[in-house]
């Protein structure tokens, strides 16, 4: 019987490539939190005004 080769990652040149692929996972995580962030923030301190049409609360 032949030897099966790995199907692990391939040993030709792909080190880089995935290596790159986690870069970019990161970094649009990073962006992501940033924006929850920045839009909560937004949302707390942002208008001190109640919004016109709010829908959580009746009017009695």
């Amino acid at each position: 019987m032949a030897a099966t080769p790995s199907n692990d990652r391939p040993a030709t040149g792909q080190g880089p490539r995935w290596r790159a692929h986690g870069v970019v996972t990161t970094v649009v995580l990073i962006m992501l939190g940033v924006m929850i962030v920045r839009d909560l923030l937004v949302r707390r301190w942002g208008s001190s005004a109640t919004p016109s049409a709010d829908v959580t609360q009746r009017q009695l």
